[in-house]
């Protein structure tokens, strides 16, 4: 492989690494300041995708989110809330 290649490869992992980080930091920042959190921060937050949470607002079963005009946001209290009703304690529990 040309080096150029090489180094193109190491870009986009570096980019997506520093996404990562940055929506990382948006979501400690919000927790900080306000608790809503947008759709990617929320998803980074639980540890799911984006997709994953925008199928859960179509079909059910997702944390609660609220619109604040277009925009969809997610409480904090209400992300912990769903994680915690999903708590279980060995794989045979429904």
């Amino acid at each position: 492989m040309p080096w150029w290649g090489v180094l193109a490869r190491f870009a986009r992992g570096s980019h997506a690494r520093c996404l990562m980080d940055d929506d990382a930091t948006r979501a400690a920042n919000a927790k900080k300041g306000s608790p809503f959190l947008n759709t990617p921060q929320a998803a980074h937050y639980v540890g799911l995708s984006e997709r994953t949470l925008e199928k859960m607002r179509v079909v059910g079963g997702g944390p609660e989110y609220r619109k604040h005009g277009r925009y969809v946001r997610y409480h904090i209290d209400d992300l912990d809330a769903w994680s915690r009703e999903r708590a279980k304690r060995s794989t045979s529990d429904e």
